[in-house]
């Protein structure tokens, strides 16, 4: 499989549960990879990076950070020398009160680290995407994001940000070779915890499929879409 060969993929919360999912299938479709994380549990759950020339680690990057940001999206080109895909990851769940008892921390902090951030990685990297031809960003909404319930206002309104972001850039630069698509999981659960209970959630793997085909050329005419992946939880 070498659908994504020759091309370099930005893939933020690379140490997460999510990421363990999609970083497997862009590298076996050959792609080289851009990293972000915060510690060192990227190597614990995929040593065989370690000797992999094909990587670039960005560890301990503030994604919160605009300058920071820009920075990384430097020298990510400069490493490579082009930017193809961004999958950003990079996100958080805070929810349990409802909006009279809610922290503004706790508002601030959920805006800020699933829209914010979301927007400043879309924003560094779009340049790079718009003078090599074009470019694919697939950001993380979810489920809540459509419909919200109670007691996680600040989360809900985070991840709908991020839909009305997506939408917003899907329209700026589709006929500028740039597709912008989001996905919408609900739960996401270790492979262990599916076999045993096909109905809690969906995998790592399983999104990660969905979100490399939205890079691909089979997904070439899907712009500004919030794809639903919800596995059978609902």
């Amino acid at each position: 499989m070498t659908e994504f060969s020759g091309q370099v993929a930005i893939i933020t919360g690379a140490s997460g549960l999510l990421a363990s999912g999609v970083i497997p299938v862009f590298r076996a479709g050959g792609a080289k990879l851009a990293l972000t994380c915060g510690d060192d549990r990227l190597y614990e759950r995929m040593p065989e990076l370690r000797d992999d020339a094909d990587h670039l680690c960005l560890q301990s990057t503030d994604l919160s950070d605009p300058y920071a940001v820009e920075a990384l999206a430097g020298r990510v080109q400069a490493h490579f020398g082009r930017i193809d895909i961004l999958v950003n990851i990079v996100g958080g769940w805070e929810a349990g009160a409802p909006v009279h008892e809610m922290t503004v921390d706790t508002w601030q902090k959920m805006i800020g680290l699933n829209a914010t951030v979301t927007f400043l990685m879309c924003r560094a990297v779009i340049p790079a995407m718009l003078a090599g031809g074009g470019g694919k960003i697939v950001n993380i909404g979810a489920r809540p994001a459509l419909r919200a319930s109670g007691n996680d206002a600040a989360y809900s309104a985070s991840k709908a940000a991020v839909l009305r972001l997506t939408e917003s850039m899907s329209e700026e630069y589709k006929r500028r070779g740039i597709r912008v698509n989001a996905v919408l999981p609900a739960a996401i659960v270790p492979a262990e915890q599916h076999a045993q209970d096909p109905h809690a959630g969906v995998t790592p793997t399983q999104l990660g499929r969905v979100i490399a085909f939205l890079c691909s050329d089979a997904g070439a005419i899907i712009h500004g879409a919030a794809i639903p992946a919800y596995g059978t939880r609902f």
